[in-house]
């Protein structure tokens, strides 16, 4: 997918890893600017998307609410969360990722509220992510989406550059999920 974001500031904080990082360069090939302080046009704010004891969840919180509250002074902005699918469907064997991400699922849609109409605040929700290895979700995932493989990195950023695309001026407060369809309601045993 491509998009026109010339003229336009990115800035990624939090969680590194594969996704981000793709995320990073599909942004820039579609004329981002990337910065690392300041109140950009576009904040992506990357969660861990599997289990990552000693990430700071509160901080990226706090960016992501500063980084808000200085794009709705500014009278724009747009913020994007990179977030574990977990974080609306709790995984058993993944507790404290589906905890920590749901906190931050629901600061999205809190900052969607309060942010409008100057910033539009939505989140990725990504599942079982790679190939061979998964950089998201749990190889469990799988076997319950009915897709019936893990998506891939370029899937996944599709989504998230939807989300980024400036001419996406309506949609706000949502998790886009690029699962597989496993959040369809399959039954799960984990």
């Amino acid at each position: 997918m491509q998009i026109d974001l010339t003229g336009h500031s990115v800035r990624i904080t939090g969680a590194g890893g594969a996704l981000r990082d793709t995320l990073r360069a599909r942004l820039a090939d579609s004329g981002a600017r990337m910065i690392g302080e300041g109140v950009p046009d576009l904040l992506i704010a990357s969660a861990p998307l599997v289990e990552a004891p000693g990430f700071d969840w509160s901080a990226l919180a706090a960016i992501a609410r500063e980084t808000g509250a200085s794009m709705q002074a500014g009278g724009k902005g747009r913020i994007v969360f990179l977030l574990p699918a977990c974080a609306a469907l709790p995984v058993r064997r993944q507790p404290q990722l589906s905890m920590q991400g749901a906190a931050l699922l629901a600061l999205m849609r809190t900052m969607a509220m309060t942010l409008a109409p100057q910033v539009a605040v939505n989140a990725l929700g990504a599942g079982a992510i790679g190939d061979p290895d998964l950089v998201s979700g749990d190889a469990q995932m799988i076997g319950h989406a009915p897709v019936g493989r893990a998506g891939t990195l370029e899937e996944a950023c599709a989504v998230a550059l939807f989300l980024c695309d400036p001419d996406n001026t309506y949609l706000t407060g949502q998790m886009l999920t690029a699962d597989g369809g496993w959040m369809a309601g399959y039954g799960r045993s984990f």
